[in-house]
């Protein structure tokens, strides 16, 4: 029982010294502030599209295509005469739900698969990292590419191609701390009591490693909403006249001439998103600096 009452604390003061080290470092960097405030304030507009969208973005006005700002249509309408406004908060929903989804399972299946390959090392360790470095070997785009142009393009399909683009990021980064953390006494001694080897990895290891997990996350969903709509664009993603972000500039492009504001709106949406994300990424990297922590664990 001794042994159990010293591996515990040692083990739960994880997930309260993740929070610390959170709090510590966006007091530290103000700039993680903004990129937090920036991405849930999108977010915010994104989940509230249905009440404050003007429009339905799938209503057509042909007598009003192609015009610019102005009161009735802030943002003004694309070449069918749909509201730009409306399209855009609605192609929010559907861009960041599929980034975010992507991006879970990612974590989900990449960490499980470095957690156990570190756990185990050895040959198997080896093998599945060989695997990984297959798939790094690709361009996470051309990876997309080639999984929606054999699978199809629909919204499932996309969300598979992502998550597969950074199952292998995600594989190598819960590895690294695993090999380290599985050598620690604490670990020694959940062994000695006999703790499974499932219980030591859910419960013992995962709480000293998630915040690297979380920092790759933040960084690869803003690479995720990229690859959306570059998949997108060029008629891999979402079928029209459902708006995403990517579609939207797709369709823009073919009317640039006309009006520029139909791709503008929808590239600084993007921009502000993955800008917002990595300002985030960079307070939770800062937030497990060895240099932030005073060299401690």
């Amino acid at each position: 029982m001794n042994g159990d009452t010293t591996v515990v604390p040692g083990t739960s003061r994880g997930s309260s010294y993740v929070l610390q080290q959170l709090v510590r470092a966006f007091s530290a960097n103000a700039t993680s502030w903004i990129g937090l405030v920036t991405f849930l304030l999108v977010v915010a507009l994104a989940l509230l599209a249905p009440v404050i969208s003007p429009y339905d973005p799938l209503d057509q006005d042909i007598l009003a295509r192609l015009q610019g700002p102005s009161a009735a249509h802030w943002l003004g309408t694309d070449s069918y005469g749909r509201d730009i406004l409306s399209r855009l908060l609605w192609g929010a929903r559907l861009s960041l739900v599929i980034s975010t989804v992507s991006i879970l399972a990612a974590m989900l299946i990449g960490g499980i698969i470095g957690i156990v390959s570190g756990y185990v090392g050895g040959r198997f360790d080896m093998v599945v990292m060989q695997a990984m470095d297959v798939l790094l070997s690709f361009p996470s785009l051309i990876m997309g590419l080639m999984v929606v142009a054999m699978l199809g393009a629909s919204m499932g399909n996309l969300m598979i191609a992502i998550a597969l683009t950074a199952i292998a990021p995600f594989a190598r980064i819960a590895r690294a701390p695993t090999i380290l953390v599985k050598e620690r006494d604490y670990i020694e001694a959940c062994r000695a009591l006999g703790y499974s080897d499932l219980r030591i990895m859910t419960i013992h290891i995962l709480p000293n490693i998630v915040a690297e997990i979380l920092v790759m996350g933040s960084l690869w969903l803003a690479t995720a909403i990229r690859i959306e709509a570059s998949l997108s664009f060029i008629g891999l993603g979402v079928k029209p006249p459902t708006p995403t972000w990517g579609g939207m500039i797709r369709e823009g492009f073919e009317n640039i001439l006309d009006s520029v504001s139909l791709s503008l709106f929808p590239s600084l949406a993007i921009l502000l998103v993955v800008f917002s994300l990595n300002m985030l990424g960079d307070g939770l990297r800062d937030a497990i600096d060895p240099k932030l922590r005073g060299g401690e664990r």
